[in-house]
């Protein structure tokens, strides 16, 4: 189903942008460092460790995500939480975010705001304080989202993917598999050969299979304990968006390392390869105490490349966004 084919009265281009705008702004969380928000040529934040982290996704209908399947809610929910981990990756806590929208004219106006709704939730719910500061809004072939988020580190350094020393233990915070796990779920009961969405289906799944499905629409990454993880003295960290595998190789090739996993502790296959679990995974010297959010799954070994039980792990895996973009939700 698209959004062409909702039941909706009142759509974007029947509203216009201004009126739009007012039905959405309203739904928007407010940052807690906004000093001049949305309705001027640029927002204002108050930045007082002098330092920003800065990161932006791009969320595009087709690739990224597909109306039926996600709702305009799951969407601004996913766009949130997939930016507040880059900036948490980086120790640091998010404060702020600026929001662009493109969508076709005809999409209805209520699924806009769904997105706005969306982006409350997560911001409260993952980052309280966090909100959107500005944006913009324009008509475009299909339904697109970017997101920049900032952030501040308040006294701790940026922890990069170039401190891993052999010897360090490896570490994750969050669950590994479930988002691949949801989304093999939807398509292989929401989606018929043809592509078009029950969904019907997609709500018996939300019902059957909450963790599995909630991992792949709505992520809930552990945004805390990207700060705690920079206090405990983390040595390299980053979000675990493409793929544990896919995402621990970047980190070894930063910091000149290899990386050995225990599949025990990592749980599963999937959990190796599958993509978008927007888990914390980071490197720690022995002597440091973990936060509680982290459990230790490997060690950073002097070998270049990435095992698995002390042998190499050649598969892929993962998601490349040029490779593989024509085969996503």
């Amino acid at each position: 189903m698209s959004a062409h084919d909702e039941a909706a009265p009142t759509t974007i281009g029947e509203l216009g942008e201004a009126a739009t705008l007012g039905r959405i702004i309203p739904l928007l969380p407010e940052s807690m460092r906004t000093l001049l928000g949305p309705g001027d040529d640029c927002a204002v934040v108050s930045v007082p460790d002098g330092r920003v982290p800065l990161t932006v996704d791009l969320m595009i209908e087709g690739p990224d995500f597909r109306v039926g399947l996600s709702t305009g809610y799951d969407v601004g929910w996913k766009a949130c939480a997939t930016n507040l981990a880059d900036v948490a990756a980086m120790g640091a806590t998010p404060t702020a975010l600026i929001v662009a929208v493109a969508a076709p004219a005809d999409t209805p106006v209520d699924f806009l705001e769904g997105i706005a709704r969306g982006l409350r939730d997560a911001a409260q719910q993952l980052a309280p304080g966090c909100g959107v500061v500005g944006g913009d809004l324009s008509t475009a072939p299909v339904i697109m989202l970017s997101v920049t988020a900032t952030g501040e580190f308040d006294g701790v350094d940026p922890v990069t993917r170039a401190g891993a020393r052999v010897g360090h233990v490896v570490a994750v915070a969050g669950d590994l598999g479930r988002a691949r796990t949801g989304l093999d779920l939807l398509f292989d009961h929401a989606v018929d050969a043809r592509g078009h969405v029950d969904r019907a289906a997609v709500e018996r799944l939300w019902q059957s299979h909450p963790d599995d499905i909630g991992a792949q629409l709505r992520p809930a990454p552990p945004i805390s304990a990207g700060r705690r993880a920079a206090l405990a003295g983390a040595s390299a960290m980053m979000d675990v968006s493409d793929g544990l595998v896919m995402d621990a190789r970047r980190i070894a090739a930063a910091s000149g390392v290899g990386i050995d996993f225990d599949l025990a502790a990592v749980g599963s296959h999937v959990a190796l390869i599958g993509g978008e679990d927007h888990a914390m995974l980071a490197t720690f010297p022995l002597a440091a105490t973990l936060p509680s959010e982290f459990r230790v799954i490997g060690r950073v070994v002097p070998r270049d490349g990435i095992f698995v039980d002390g042998a190499p792990f050649t598969e892929s895996g993962g998601w490349d966004p040029l490779r593989d973009g024509d085969v996503r939700p």
